[in-house]
């Protein structure tokens, strides 16, 4: 076990209905970095995860949970204490588990969620709960009218492994907030993270038992199960698209709310008046923090056909400066993959993209280590955007650049593809909010602004989700809408 990241004594336990426990199973969590063991989580039964759904489900029909604002407002407040409290464990643990770059850490792997808690809070003290419509006279009887937003009940909450204390909050806050209760199904890849999160919800916050399940597992049919089980009433997944659509498969059957952030194939599109070293810089810097391995990032570059030959000189050039390393190290960008499965994906879109006639200005292989999950920073030349590699998720520190014909032709490249969850773009400021205006996705940066924050609904056009997380909207995903009249 990792001396630097331990946590807990032996297995992470689960959270069920207020208890930390573990299983008579067990599987091993790997730093990414070194493959060492960081150490041992329980591997979740069936069983175990059908107790969680019951808990949930008593917490939420039994108690006062549901309607007891301050009560809700103080947990997430002792959360972000206890969070902050144990920053430097955490970040530690999400360093050695996930493999993110420290840098990271200090952002939306780390301070920024413990950050967001607060915010969650404020927004449910001042969110109006009740609106009143005042008097009408529909069918000529006098009634007075009012709506009321409640909580929608019991949550599954399904988080993928690349941001997992990021987009555990961004699940967890607003559905608290919104009086449900919740179970938690992490990635396999990064249980300690979310056992760790558990243990403090446990030992250092008011959370009443069974608001709060946490269910760690190396069985993805846990999740199926979690899905399907009539006690749950809203489905909360961030993952692949192709996942997503089977959970909405699953779900079909119970009607359930569905809220899915899926995958991403984003454009950052230079036009013909961008500083063009600034913005392949840029560019090339955007898509290597912790190894590509986030859903929004720009991994289409779109430059001007004219200047093709030169944005590849300079993008490369970044990607070799900045290289892959150490993510302990304060100054790394890029670190490992989280895996050895997810490093063989990466590898194997080079020998689709050498299939399509591409070709690497630089990376295109492992970097040279003896241990760890490492892909160097790549940058594809010569494809088209109806290539494999253009058009699909990779999920690595990789970089496909194609050329553009102006402003037209780039957006027409830009949102010929499945998804529409982010993009960017670089241009004299007219130019470029115009160009953002036409593109068919759900966030945009231009000339480098960052959208990312907890006041931001997050979320995608087309195939890259449905609904939004994150800001009022994504909060609103966790109610359901009443309206009340009586007779005036």
């Amino acid at each position: 076990m990792s001396s630097t990241s331990a946590w807990f004594t032996g297995t992470s336990p689960l959270l069920i209905d207020g208890e930390l426990t573990v299983g008579d199973a067990s599987f091993e969590t790997l730093n990414p970095a070194t493959e060492e063991v960081v150490g041992l989580a329980t591997d979740a039964t069936p069983a175990q995860m059908d107790a969680a759904i019951a808990a949930a489900r008593r917490a939420f029909d039994e108690t006062g949970w549901s309607t007891d604002l301050g009560l809700r407002v103080r947990v997430l407040r002792q959360l972000n204490e206890a969070l902050t409290r144990h920053s430097e464990r955490f970040r530690d643990l999400t360093i050695a588990e996930v493999g993110a770059p420290r840098f990271l850490t200090h952002g939306a792997q780390l301070d920024a969620p413990v950050e967001d808690l607060l915010w969650y809070a404020g927004l449910a003290e001042s969110y109006d709960w009740e609106t009143d419509l005042g008097r009408a006279e529909p069918m000529g009887m006098a009634s007075l009218r009012k709506v009321r937003r409640e909580a929608t009940g019991v949550v599954a909450a399904i988080t993928p492994w690349n941001f997992p204390t990021q987009i555990t909050v961004a699940k967890l806050a607003p559905a608290l907030a919104a009086g449900n209760t919740v179970v938690l199904k992490p990635a396999p890849d990064t249980p300690w993270v979310a056992a760790a999160l558990g243990q403090l919800l446990k030992e250092e916050t008011d959370l009443p038992p069974g608001v709060v399940n946490i269910i760690t597992g190396s069985d993805h049919g846990l999740g199926a199960q979690l899905v399907r089980d009539e006690r749950v009433d809203l489905i909360s997944f961030t993952g692949s698209t192709a996942t997503g659509r089977q959970v909405m498969t699953d779900a079909a059957a119970g009607l359930k709310r569905v809220f899915l952030e899926l995958g991403g194939k984003s454009a950052f599109l230079v036009l013909d008046d961008a500083d063009l070293k600034a913005a392949c810089s840029y560019a090339a810097f955007s898509v290597l923090p912790h190894a590509g391995q986030g859903c929004a990032i720009t991994t289409r570059l779109l430059v001007p056909r004219d200047r093709y030959d030169e944005a590849v000189a300079i993008t490369a050039k970044t990607m070799e400066s900045l290289g892959a390393g150490d993510p302990d190290d304060p100054g790394t960008i890029c670190g490992p993959v989280i895996s050895a499965r997810q490093r063989d994906r990466v590898e194997s879109y080079f020998a689709i993209a050498e299939r399509d006639g591409g070709s690497f200005a630089t990376g295109g292989r492992r970097a040279d280590r003896d241990r760890g999950f490492w892909i160097e920073p790549t940058l594809i030349t010569g494809l088209t955007n109806a290539s494999r590699a253009a058009r699909e998720e990779i999920f690595g520190p990789v970089l496909v650049i194609l050329p553009h014909d102006g402003d037209d032709d780039a957006v027409r490249i830009a949102n010929d593809s499945p998804y529409g969850l982010s993009g960017a773009v670089h241009g004299s400021p007219e130019r470029a909010h115009a160009v953002a205006r036409r593109l068919r996705t759900g966030t945009v940066s231009v000339n480098g602004g960052v959208w990312y924050g907890a006041d931001v609904p997050f979320g995608g056009y087309k195939q890259s989700g449905i609904g939004r997380e994150s800001g009022r909207q994504g909060f609103e995903e966790y109610l359901e809408t009443k309206s009340i009249a009586e007779l005036a």
